[in-house]
């Protein structure tokens, strides 16, 4: 056998044993006579213990190892005398017999440790060797678990797993898809899926009644820390459900999760309307680990002394306390932090309320300190406290800009603690939402999201003011996962693409085989998935999901592992009936 124990199983009741080990050198330290050698596996590190006394040949070999070289190594293990209690295995040390080199390494162009001295780009061209290290090895290790846990409880729940097509027809509602030619169809394209939304609907219609998946789905859209090309979702449909039996289902597998993996009781999570999120947070995701909700101000600064507020459609402001005493050179940073051309604003406007009572702003020559205090009375700001303060003439984008400036303090304060987890229900979205690019309404979801059936009457009339029956699990500011009701309703879902601007002929050559399923008795259903790149990269505590995904791309969406995308050369293009001109570029 090349082992009989790993690297992190051996402990001081194991002394007196014989042993075989085989792993990767993580160190060769050499003292006197004796040559230590640190034998790293996926289980952990235990020390080896080469003397030149007891065999010095064995020892000179020893001294010729090098980092990441893969050996096998047998002897006894007895306990150390200097213990190390910063490792598992520290108690115990193995006295090799015999050593065999397995397989040689080149120097590693970074170190294989917890706090290697490689950057982004180098690791993952060398994937293969940070998977070696034990803080990406972990964020694995917890993947694996949590789809574990997540699986046993869907089953528990009655779920059927099913794997659905990755080949599908193209659906231009959405994102981007991935395409893929057919060469076999000259012409004609695939897509890969960018969720089974469909399908799941499909295997409702055929009476499955509970579906489950651990889906890898595919969206071609402009990367950033918590988006990858693809990515994998834990993606639910069931039958014969309202709202209220789907949230219920899904914050019970929230809270055994949280249970389970960090030891955590949720309570039993609050619902949030679209429109109150958006009031005090500025966001449809809001981060409830700390205050600093909006305070609306057009009734206190609408004096019509101040043009850029009198002329604003929205005033917003948020207290961030014990802040008053930020220099001129910190509050400029922040002016120029909200007027970064991804956050838009056209400036800051701050008040600082001083520890002894006196009021220092930015708007001084326009308002009393009559107009400050009433400031301050509306803020509930205190002695101490920072005002700052966003106006707009888009009452929406303006509350953006203001949740970007919320997060931005909460990060410099040290509020968002990443072992504080706060979650809750997004609901009441709108079903529609305007596209500039498109100039028409767009569905805020999917097409097949149920209206509220209270608001459906005004769907003839009035339908961006229509609710969905939409919700989204949220947690420390980050959207986790979403779902719906879904339409059942043959007329009813011909009136959504109405709406949407298909024609008859268009909605059925796109979703004709959905059309035509739903003349066949669909029960009522609705789903849910939650991203599981970003549940797990939430429990782990990382700002990024590429982290807890095994092999995943760049922020260009480059794999520089295998070097992909890449070319094809002349004589596949001409298989797939494929002609390249980039004469334009």
């Amino acid at each position: 056998m090349y082992r009989t124990k790993t690297c992190g199983e051996l402990r001081a009741a194991d002394a007196g044993s014989m042993v075989t080990l085989a792993g990767w050198v993580q160190r060769v330290r050499k003292m006197g006579g004796m040559t230590f050698v640190d034998l790293r596996d996926r289980y952990g590190l235990t020390q080896i213990v080469f003397n030149e006394a007891s065999d010095c040949e064995l020892c000179t070999r020893a001294n010729k190892l090098g980092r990441e070289f893969c050996i096998q190594v047998k002897g006894s293990v007895r306990e150390r005398e200097s213990k190390n209690g910063n490792l598992p295995t520290g108690d115990i040390e193995v006295a090799a017999s015999e050593l065999n080199v397995l397989s040689e390494s080149l120097t590693p162009p970074f170190t294989i440790e917890d706090n290697t001295d490689g950057g982004d780009d180098i690791r993952m061209k060398y994937r293969y060797l940070d998977l070696r290290r034990n803080a990406v090895r972990r964020n694995l290790e917890l993947r694996h678990r949590m789809t574990i846990l997540i699986r046993n409880f869907l089953d528990s729940k009655d779920f059927i797993e099913v794997e659905t097509p990755i080949l599908i027809g193209s659906t231009p509602e959405g994102a981007r898809d991935f395409v893929v030619p057919s060469r076999m169809n000259p012409g004609q394209f695939y897509a890969l899926p960018q969720s089974p939304q469909t399908l799941k609907q499909l295997l409702m219609v055929s009476g499955f009644d509970r579906y489950f998946q651990i889906a890898k789905c595919f969206r071609d859209e402009d990367l950033r820390a918590d988006r990858q090309p693809e990515f994998t979702q834990i993606d639910c449909e069931m039958s014969f459900v309202d709202q209220d039996d789907v949230i219920e289902l899904f914050e019970e597998m929230a809270r055994h999760l949280f249970k389970e993996i960090k030891g955590v009781e949720l309570p039993k999570l609050q619902q949030m309307t679209w429109h109150e999120a958006m009031r005090r947070f500025g966001s449809d995701k809001p981060d409830l680990r700390f205050g600093m909700e909006f305070v609306e101000l057009m009734d206190v600064l609408k004096t019509g002394t101040f043009p850029v507020f009198d002329n604003a459609a929205y005033i917003g402001g948020i207290c961030v306390p014990g802040c008053a005493g930020y220099t001129r050179k910190q509050l400029d940073q922040l002016t120029e932090f909200v007027k970064r051309p991804q956050i838009g604003a056209k400036g800051l406007v701050y008040v600082k309320y001083n520890e002894d009572g006196t009021v220092k702003s930015s708007i001084d020559k326009f308002y009393s300190q009559e107009d400050l205090q009433r400031l301050k009375d509306k803020m509930g700001a205190k002695d101490g406290d920072l005002v700052l303060i966003l106006s707009g003439d888009n009452a929406n984008k303006t509350r953006v800009q203001l949740c970007s400036l919320r997060l931005e303090m909460g990060d410099r304060l040290g509020l968002r603690d990443k072992n504080k987890f706060e979650c809750l229900w997004i609901v009441d979205f709108p079903l529609f939402e305007w596209s500039d690019e498109e100039q028409r309404l767009m569905s805020t979801h999917h097409p097949f999201t149920m209206p509220n059936p209270d608001d459906i009457p005004l769907l003839d009339t009035h339908p961006e003011q229509v609710r969905a029956k939409a919700y989204d699990f949220v947690c420390n500011g980050i959207e986790v996962g979403g779902g719906s009701l879904r339409i059942h309703d043959g007329k009813l879902q011909e009136k959504m693409f109405g709406i949407l601007g298909f024609t008859p002929e268009k909605a059925m050559a796109q979703f004709g085989f959905l059309i035509n399923a739903f003349k066949y008795g669909a029960p009522p259903h609705a789903g849910l998935a939650f991203g599981l790149d970003r549940f797990v990269s939430i429990m782990a505590g990382l700002d990024s999901i590429r982290d807890c995904i095994a092999f995943p791309k760049n922020n260009s969406g480059r794999d520089v592992m295998l070097d992909a995308p890449g070319e094809l050369d002349a004589k596949q293009l001409d298989e797939l009936h494929l002609k390249i001109d980039l004469s334009q570029e």
